[in-house]
Order: C-alpha cells, then sequence, then structure tokens
C-alpha cells in the first residue's frame, strides 16, 4: 500500500473520530454540549470522547498500512524443484477433473438438468463500491467533521420547529404532570410541561386564572395572536420536538424567531381550549440552553 493511501484511511478513522472527541470535549468544558444532547447523557459522552483519543494516540503505535495486512503469513516460499513438483500434480489433477466432466457431459445436457445447474450456481461476489465513489463519500465526511471543528455551534432555528411541527401537540408529560397542575405548584412548569397540560386537560376550567412566567421564541399562532414555543430534547437534537403554547396580548405580536419572556395567567377561552392572557410580553437574547429537557 502507498503511504498516501495509508494516511487516508487513517484519516478516514482515526481523524474523523478524534475530531467528533475533541468537538464533544471543547463543548462540554464551554458548557455548550447542551445544544446538541440532553445534559443527563454526558456522564456517557464525556467519558466515551476521552476513550476515543486515547485509543486514536495508541494508533499510531502501528505503522502505516498494517491494517491491510491480511493477519497470516502465506508459508515458505517453494524451491524450484518444489515448483515443478507441484505444477505436474495441477496438471494431472486437472487432466482426471476432465475425464470426469465428459463423463458426465451427457447428464447435463437435459434440460431438467441444466436448469438445476444454473439455479444453484454461485451468483457472482459482493458488490464492491468504485474507488471514485468511496473517495467522494471520504471527501464528505471530512468536510462535515472540518465544518463541525471550525463552525461555532448553534442552536436549532425557529423555522426548523416550525418544520417539525405535525399539527399536533405532542405529550412530553404524564398524568402526574396534569394532575401537579391542577393541585400542586406549576412555578417550575415549562413550555412542554403546559403544552401537555393544554392537550390533555379534560376540565380547562381548574386552570383559569394561574400565574405563569415562561421563556421562548415566537411562532404564527391563530386568530392574530401567537405561539410561544422551544424545542423539548429527549435524547439529542436529532429527537427534537416544538412544544408550543398559544399566547394572546393586545399589542402587536414580536417578530417570528424572536425570544420573549411572557407573564400572564392561563384563561380557557370560549371554544373550551386553553391560552395564555399576556400581561408582559419582554423581548430576551436567546439564552444559553435554548431547550427543554
Amino acid at each position: 500500500m502507498s503511504r498516501r493511501r495509508a494516511l487516508w484511511n487513517r484519516w478516514l478513522g482515526v481523524g474523523l473520530a478524534s475530531c467528533l472527541a475533541v468537538v464533544t470535549l471543547g463543548l462540554a468544558i464551554t458548557g455548550r454540549l447542551a445544544l446538541y444532547i440532553n445534559p443527563s447523557s454526558n456522564w456517557f459522552a464525556i467519558p466515551m470522547a476521552v476513550l476515543l483519543l486515547v485509543g486514536a494516540g495508541l494508533s499510531f503505535l502501528l505503522p502505516l498500512g498494517a491494517e491491510e495486512d491480511h493477519g497470516h503469513d502465506h508459508g515458505p516460499t517453494p524451491t524450484p524443484g518444489e515448483a515443478r513438483q507441484i505444477h505436474m500434480n495441477l496438471s494431472n489433477e486437472h487432466q482426471t477433473a476432465g475425464s470426469l466432466m465428459s463423463t458426465r457431459q451427457i447428464h447435463m445436457n437435459s434440460p431438467a438438468q441444466s436448469a438445476h445447474v444454473h439455479h444453484g450456481a454461485p451468483r457472482s461476489g459482493p458488490w464492491r463500491v468504485g474507488p471514485a465513489l468511496a473517495a467522494a463519500g471520504g471527501a464528505a465526511a471530512s468536510l462535515v467533521a472540518v465544518s463541525v471543528l471550525l463552525l461555532p455551534p448553534a442552536s436549532l432555528s425557529a423555522e426548523i420547529a416550525q418544520t417539525r411541527d405535525v399539527g399536533a401537540a405532542p405529550l412530553f408529560a404524564g398524568a402526574d404532570a396534569v394532575n401537579l397542575a391542577v393541585h400542586g405548584d406549576t412555578t417550575t412548569f415549562g413550555v412542554g410541561d403546559w403544552a401537555s397540560v393544554f392537550a390533555s386537560a379534560t376540565n380547562p376550567d381548574a386552570f383559569e386564572g394561574d400565574a405563569v412566567t415562561l421563556t421562548g421564541f415566537v411562532t404564527p399562532g391563530d386568530d392574530g395572536a401567537f405561539d410561544l414555543t422551544r424545542l423539548v430534547i429527549t435524547h439529542c437534537v436529532i429527537d427534537a420536538q416544538p412544544a408550543s403554547v398559544p399566547i394572546t396580548t393586545g399589542a402587536k405580536a414580536p417578530a417570528t424567531g424572536r425570544w420573549v419572556s411572557v407573564t400572564g395567567t392561563v384563561r380557557s377561552a370560549a371554544s373550551g381550549t386553553l391560552q395564555i392572557d399576556a400581561t408582559k410580553v419582554t423581548p430576551i437574547a436567546e439564552p444559553e440552553d435554548p431547550y427543554e429537557y
């Protein structure tokens, strides 16, 4: 194997994995890892990143191209005399096989036997990716890894939240949260908790007058109102789902995507649905941790 190919193979393996580990540790040190995974998974992600870097360092103890070794040798090279003997033995075996095939040819000429033979014939070898396609895939993976290293971390946008909105409020909390909303302290409830309560409440009047203070970004609502939205993460940003609660206010709705803090009370609309009647809507900067979990 050429040195260039050996370096390329090592980059695609150890190099790309090391980039991911470095990014993970860098985000953890700067407190920005929560932009990509649920903080409850840090106990697993951070040690695995450290272990990966240790393994990457140990891999340099292996010579370049070692990954292409078969892991076994092919025995000693035969002498010229041994080579002639092997050639003669192979010739005799070929002649014997030819004779056997000639005697069986008559059976192979029948349609039934021919169909059986063709049906049982092995297919061609496994499909192999062409060098050009493999190189393109490696280059794309390298571009992604380098981009992750160079570009600053960013949260998911309001546009992504709208594209993930399926039209039905996902339930992020169970019946215990709904019972707590009726009988307990809801001051720690976030947008996801209230979205679940609004979607599953069977007695909307029970929440009439509850005071709330929530933070989120603005998405379009119905009937001149706007929705206060947060993305709720279970494991990582891949499974992020939008949670929204409707906000009514006498003032003009803020621009879509704008982060705001809303203070108001829960009201039951004429349609029987719940909404938040805002007494104060304050524009704010995006919080350091923009997600709920």
